[in-house]
């Protein structure tokens, strides 16, 4: 329970007084006296608790039954009426999803980032992702943040200081080593950016699509990376007529994978149409797609002007170099195949390959094993930090200039300054 004035529901449910930060052992009691459950009782007095408000804890057994009665009888105590008539706490309510984390938000007890990584604690899926949330929830990203902050703004303050007293024949500038503190900064930066980019991975991971025409086994190819029969498997093209999506776990890294529709011209049905549609829209919002070749087919005109056809569309759709991972698959019919430089030769059946794959999606993500010190992060960190190293290089052009460009350069120091606090 968070609040104010929690001494009377306190009162309520224990029948005593509790010592600040204590735990205390007994009844926790009904209406009627008789105890719900023997358990742990905590009061934390404000400002010293998760919410920043005060806090009573209840800690009991943990089926569903107990937990719903505790809370009934909550209520229950707040509405009764004190010694004086007036209801104990007359809006005391359940409590919105995430909304403890939201209080301490608003009442400075953990900042954006913070609250943020609660939710990503919460969801993580892998080890490495607990433990880079809890760092973030620990404030390594928001002190890292602050640091650079409190940085930029003192070399700001040195560059207003020379501008507010340009008849001083003092170089504020040059004494304070304005040059090497603003590379220092820039260093700084990007040590930063790379472990947030890191943590941006395991948060949020990347998007992959599988494409390639029918039949060249897309379908098979996502069961044996996901070890499992998501999608059915004929020998019939056209079987996969929509996306079929999974989450994988690739060191610790979410992969979401999206199987889709071969990719045609000649549909044999509307299905079979909007299906393949669909599977271009996924493959404009992926991170990255798999094209996937059948080896056993390479001789034959009409399969190869396919493979042309949809070359031609990926390049468009995905400019980005590397984005589109060449993947050749049923190497177990061929013998010793001859690839293009870049291409991954694999086996779905037998799951040869399998393992240069993931790391090649991994290596195109960005990913660089457990680098130390990574903290959980959001995309919207990334962005912000990108922002700032903008600003940062121009800053780094003004301050080459000298004094011809001192007013861009606190302008610029502004702008990263303005750019740091959005995280």
């Amino acid at each position: 329970v968070s609040g104010r004035g929690l001494d009377g529901l306190i009162d309520a449910i224990l029948g005593r007084r509790l010592l600040p930060r204590t735990a205390h052992y007994g009844a926790l009691s009904a209406a009627n006296g008789e105890p719900i459950d023997q358990g742990l009782a905590i009061h934390f007095p404000a400002p010293h608790s998760y919410t920043g408000e005060d806090v009573l804890e209840l800690q009991a057994h943990g089926g569903p039954v107990v937990l719903q009665l505790l809370l009934a009888r909550c209520l229950e105590a707040a509405a009764k009426t004190d010694l004086n008539g007036q209801p104990r706490l007359p809006h005391l309510r359940l409590a919105q999803p995430g909304e403890f984390t939201q209080r301490a938000f608003l009442n400075g007890k953990l900042d954006l980032a913070q609250a943020e990584a609660v939710a990503d604690l919460i969801d993580a899926g892998t080890e490495a992702a607990a433990r880079s949330a809890s760092r973030s929830l620990a404030g390594a990203l928001s002190n890292e943040v602050q640091t650079l902050a409190t940085q930029v703004i003192e070399l700001r303050a040195l560059v207003e200081a020379t501008l507010d007293f340009p008849e001083e024949e003092i170089d504020f500038l040059k004494r304070a080593d304005a040059q090497g503190r603003l590379d220092r900064i820039v260093a700084q930066l990007s040590a930063v950016m790379a472990r947030t980019r890191q943590g941006a991975l395991l948060s949020e991971g990347i998007k992959v699509v599988l494409a390639g025409q029918p039949n060249v086994g897309k379908s098979s190819l996502l069961n044996a990376l996901a070890g499992a029969e998501l999608a059915i498997v004929t020998p019939i093209a056209g079987t996969t007529r929509d996306k079929i999506g999974q989450t994988l776990q690739i060191d610790g890294v979410p992969v979401h994978i999206t199987d889709t529709a071969g990719l045609r011209l000649d549909a044999l049905d509307e299905v079979e149409r909007i299906g393949i549609e669909r599977s271009w829209a996924a493959i404009e919002d992926a991170d990255a797609v798999i094209f996937l070749h059948d080896l056993t087919r390479r001789s034959e005109p009409a399969y190869e002007a396919g493979e042309r056809e949809i070359a031609a569309r990926l390049a468009a759709a995905h400019p980005k170099d590397g984005s589109v991972l060449q993947v050749f698959n049923k190497a177990d019919a061929v013998t010793a195949p001859k690839l293009p430089e870049g291409g991954i030769a694999l086996s779905a059946r037998d799951g040869t390959g399998l393992d240069t794959l993931r790391r090649a999606l991994l290596e195109l993500a960005g990913w660089q094993g457990s680098p130390e010190g990574v903290y959980i992060a959001r995309t919207r960190h990334v962005q912000a930090l990108q922002r700032t190293q903008v600003h940062l290089a121009a800053a780094q052009d003004c301050a080459a200039q000298g004094d011809r460009a001192l007013e861009l350069l606190a302008e610029e120091l502004r702008l990263a300054h303005d750019a740091l606090g959005e995280i």
